[in-house]
Order: C-alpha cells, then structure tokens, then sequence
C-alpha cells in the first residue's frame, strides 16, 4: 500500500504537470527570442521579421533579433530552427516554397523534414513581377515569350527552388519557352544581375526591383500576382494578359520546432497577429507589397500542403532540380 506522503507527492506532481502549459506561456518569452530569416538580409522574408520583431520587443519587453541564415533555398536556416531547442526562443521568418517546393528537388538532401516545423501563421502574401534588362530590347510579356522561344532567356531567381525559380519553370511548362536559370543567394544580388545584365531577366520580388524600374535601369513587364500590385498598378497582372495559369503569390510564414508547446504557439501567434494590425505595420507590408493574410494551425497547414500537391506536379512535368 503506497503512503500518504507518496500519495500527496503524486498529486503535487500531477497539479504540477498540469500548470506546465499556462506557466510556458506565463513566462514566455523568458529571454531574447531569435527571429531566423532564411534569406539574406534586405530581402521581404528579413524586413518583416525586422518589422515584426521591433513591435514584439516594445509588447514583450524582452529584445527580438533577427539573423539571416540564407542558402539551399531556404532550407539551411529552416534546418538550424527544426533543430533548435523546442520553446519558442528561435523562429523560422521565411516563405513557403521552402516546403512547398524543396521537398520535391532536393529529395534526399533535404536536411529536415517538413514535419520538423509546424507553422504559427502565414503573415502576408504577395506577387512578383516579370522584368528584363532594357538592353534584351524586351517591352511587354508579349515579346518576353517570343524571345523565349527563339533564341531563350537566361532568368536570375533568389536561390534554387525560391519563388523567381518555380516561377521560370512555370514559364518553362505553360508557354513552351527556353529558360536557363541562374540561381543567386537572394532576392537583391537576384535583382542585381538583371541590373548589370548578367542575365536577360527574373521573376522577383517587386520592391527590389521597382527603384530601377521607376529609373528606367530595369524593364517591368507585368506581376504575377491576382490583383495588380498596389505598388505598380500600372502593370498588368499576367491573367489580364490572358495567362492566368502563371499566377503566382510568395507565403511569408512564421514557422518553430513542432515539438513546442502549443501554448506558447498561441501567444507568439497572438503577438505576430497582432503586430501586423498595427498601422506602422501595415503601412509597411504596403511598402512590401504584401497583403496580410493570418491563417494558422491547422488552417495554414493545410494550405500549405495544398500548394506542396500542386507545385509536386510542376516539378515531376518540368524536371525542375536544384542547380
């Protein structure tokens, strides 16, 4: 027969358990939380985890930093967050093709699982624009195809498997044209080489390349976003030019350990939510040209396996592969 003290210690122990969740996220966050943007520094995926960190800070009186581990597409920063300790002190600021797309061209070399990270929210979304140099003599999307059936274009993207990349390879399947992708390590040196004329064109985040298209140094064609960018809405959207089945939008999510609990999920959840409500902030998801969006859970994974089934039959049709 257990004693009454052993009695009175399991109970303790049981009430004990049982607070674990709500002291989690009593006491979260307990120390600097690191926010890991997957991309280099400047890029959409940094300036909102920078955005959203300054608002954090200032709620939760405890600093919010951001480093930037870019490469592979996303997945060496995904990889040091999915082995990061399971409390809500590191997490993953990136896009969704890191899961959506990487799965299906990396294969085996994939240094984590998509089941490694669970997401928080999906923040925001956005489109990107079709753009040249001006040297390739190029003026609408109508002679973007027709070059790219002819002799071919050489198309610059932020990394193997990163958006401008999916993107080419869409080009690639939908209107028959010859593409031979550059990769670079993010978004602007992406946007550099259209400018230097390194390469012919890319499909890349709109505000990098907008500054050189407001200068004249770099050509907009259109965006592949649904609805025309607020930012330049005089580009048409490539369905108004009759390719709908090349739209195409970035997810910016925020992603941690899968084994972190659910509570503190919750309150980051509620703080980034929040955050993005702020009318600082939304001022600048406008100079992102981002539209906030906020699924979570259950919600924001299913999304994304949605799009991952999608972009798995892309991959298989193109043979797309990591460079």
């Amino acid at each position: 027969m257990k004693s009454p003290a052993f009695r009175l210690l399991t109970l303790c122990l049981s009430a004990l358990f049982a607070c674990a969740p709500a002291m989690a996220q009593d006491n979260y966050p307990s120390k600097p939380v690191k926010f890991v943007s997957n991309f280099p520094a400047g890029g959409p995926a940094d300036l909102l985890a920078r955005s959203v960190g300054q608002v954090l800070a200032e709620k939760f009186k405890q600093p919010f930093i951001v480093e930037n581990k870019p490469g592979a597409g996303g997945n060496i920063g995904a990889d040091a967050v999915a082995k990061s300790p399971a409390d809500g002190h590191t997490v993953l600021f990136g896009i969704d093709t890191t899961f959506t797309v990487n799965p299906h061209i990396y294969g085996k070399a994939m240094p984590f699982k998509n089941s490694e990270l669970k997401p928080v929210v999906i923040m925001s979304s956005s489109g990107m624009m079709v753009a040249v140099n001006p040297a390739t003599g190029i003026k609408s999307l109508k002679d973007f195809i027709a070059v790219g059936k002819g002799k071919g274009l050489n198309l610059s993207s932020a990394g193997s498997g990163a958006p401008g990349h999916l993107a080419a390879e869409r080009f690639t399947d939908a209107v028959q044209i010859k593409i031979n992708h550059i990769p670079y390590k993010g978004n602007s040196p992406a946007v550099t080489a259209v400018l230097s004329n390194e390469v012919d064109g890319g499909v890349l985040a709109t505000p990098g390349l907008l500054p050189f298209v407001r200068s004249g140094k770099i050509t907009g064609l259109a965006v592949t976003s649904a609805k025309r960018s607020r930012l330049a809405p005089e580009l048409p959207t490539v369905g108004e030019l009759g390719l709908k089945e090349l739209e195409q939008e970035i997810l910016y999510l925020a992603l941690v350990p899968s084994a972190t609990p659910d509570a503190v999920v919750q309150k980051l959840q509620a703080g980034i939510l929040e955050a993005l409500k702020r009318p600082e902030l939304e001022s600048r998801l406008l100079n992102l040209d981002m539209v906030m969006e906020g699924q979570t859970g259950s919600e924001a994974a299913k999304r994304l396996a949605e799009i991952s089934d999608r972009y798995a039959k892309l991959v298989r049709a193109t043979g797309m592969k990591v460079e």
